[in-house]
């Protein structure tokens, strides 16, 4: 088995509504859907395996999984690691995992095809614009226990501290752009 993509969705998006935000920032509406529904799409169009760990109270993220048939694992989840630690235990038998966030609806199909085939000789991988690393995180299959044993909410990040990383190199800067408030939405917009 190949690897696939994990898609993080079970954060409560607090800086989102802290900031004026109406609902679940992944609900917001973008482009002809959500914000997940595009991050879904685009990881979908790669034609490799999807999983979704969302949040039990947010119904929208999960009926998106149901209408394009993807599996996901429920959790009240405590931070990015933990969410992260179930998914990849959800997923055992992928050869791999591309870590990647929900927020990030830019990231094309492209972009998972070639972390996905890079994973095939490198056990970390990564994209890069102009030195600034960007989801998703590749990790070979030799990363799955201690990505099963994360918790908090700094995700992976202190699994990457000092590891040598395979940075795929790009120049589009769209990729690297995440939602976290609603002023992000409305500059799209315009």
């Amino acid at each position: 088995m190949k690897p696939g993509i994990l898609i993080a969705a079970a954060g409560l998006g607090e800086r989102f509504s802290h900031a004026g935000g109406v609902g679940h920032k992944l609900n917001a509406s973008l482009a002809d859907g959500s914000v997940f529904e595009q991050t879904l799409r685009n990881a979908c169009a790669s034609n490799l395996a999807v999983h979704v760990v969302t949040r039990p109270d947010n119904p929208q993220v999960q009926q998106s999984c149901i209408a394009q048939r993807i599996p996901f694992t429920l959790l009240e989840s405590a931070g990015l690691g933990e969410s992260i630690a179930t998914g990849v235990a959800a997923t055992s038998a992928w050869h791999g995992w591309l870590v990647h966030l929900a927020d990030m609806p830019f990231v094309p199909p492209d972009v998972f095809v070639q972390i996905a085939c890079a994973l095939e000789q490198h056990s970390l991988v990564r994209p890069r614009v102009s030195g600034h690393p960007g989801h998703p995180v590749g990790f070979s299959s030799v990363w799955a226990e201690k990505l099963c044993q994360l918790k908090g909410d700094s995700g992976a990040r202190d699994l990457l501290r000092d590891q040598a990383i395979h940075f795929i190199e790009l120049e589009d800067s769209d990729f690297l752009r995440d939602i976290d408030l609603p002023s992000q939405l409305t500059a799209l917009s315009e």
